[in-house]
C-alpha cells in the first residue's frame, strides 16, 4: 500500500469515527492526553469531526479546548513533582542539563509568552506544560495563557472549517499526502527546536 493510500485509510477511518456517537468523548480523551504525554495532536480528530458536522463546530472546538487545558494541568504536575525522578536524569544523560538551566531562566522571564506561543502552533504542547511545572510558573498565568492559546487555535480551525467547509474538505482530500508530510515535518521540527534550544 502506498503512503497516500495509508493516509487515506486513516483519514476515512477518522471521518467515520467523527460521526460516531462517542466521537466527542474520544476527542476529549485525545485532547487531554496530548497536553501532557501523548504525541499526536487533537487536530487529527478535530478537523474531520467539524468537516462531518459543521453545525457542531463551536461545541467540538469547545470540548477540544477544555480537555486540552485540563490535560495541561497534568503536564504541569508531571514537571512540578516528577522532574527529579524522570526528566533530570534524562537531561543529564544526554548532556542537556546545563542548557535546560539556561532555558529555565528565560522561562521565568517569558513564561506566559512561551506557553501562549506553543499553545497556538504545532510545537509539542506537552513539552511546555511539563516545563511550566518544572519552573513553577505561576498557575494563574499558566491557566490564562493556556485557555487563550488553545481556545484561539481550536476555535480558529473551527471557524475556517465552518466558513470554507466543503472547499476545505476538497482541499484536504486532494492534498492529503502532502499535508500529512507537512504536519509530520512541523511536528519533527518542534522536537528539533527543543533539542537545539
Amino acid at each position: 500500500m502506498s503512503f497516500n493510500g495509508f493516509i487515506r485509510k486513516i483519514y476515512d477511518y477518522v471521518i467515520n469515527l467523527s460521526a460516531n456517537k462517542h466521537a466527542l468523548v474520544w476527542l476529549f480523551v485525545i485532547s487531554f492526553v496530548e497536553s501532557s504525554f501523548f504525541p499526536i495532536p487533537p487536530d487529527i480528530m478535530l478537523i474531520p469531526m467539524i468537516l462531518a458536522a459543521p453545525e457542531r463546530a463551536w461545541k467540538i472546538a469547545g470540548v477540544c479546548t477544555i480537555a486540552s487545558v485540563i490535560g495541561a494541568y497534568l503536564g504541569y504536575v508531571i514537571g512540578f513533582f516528577f522532574f527529579a525522578l524522570i526528566a533530570e536524569p534524562l537531561l543529564q544523560f544526554y548532556g542537556y542539563l546545563e542548557k535546560f538551566n539556561e532555558f529555565k531562566n528565560l522561562y521565568s522571564e517569558y513564561g506566559a509568552w512561551i506557553v501562549f506561543g506553543a499553545g497556538i502552533t504545532p510545537f509539542p504542547y506537552k513539552i511546555i506544560t511539563i516545563a511550566s511545572g518544572v519552573v513553577h510558573l505561576n498557575l494563574v498565568v499558566f491557566t490564562i495563557a493556556s485557555v487563550i492559546a488553545r481556545g484561539l487555535r481550536f476555535f480558529f480551525i473551527a471557524w475556517l472549517l465552518k466558513v470554507y467547509g466543503e472547499k476545505m474538505r476538497l482541499f484536504i482530500e486532494k492534498n492529503l499526502g502532502w499535508l500529512s508530510i507537512l504536519f509530520l515535518l512541523l511536528l519533527i521540527g518542534g522536537f528539533l527546536l527543543i533539542k537545539l534550544f
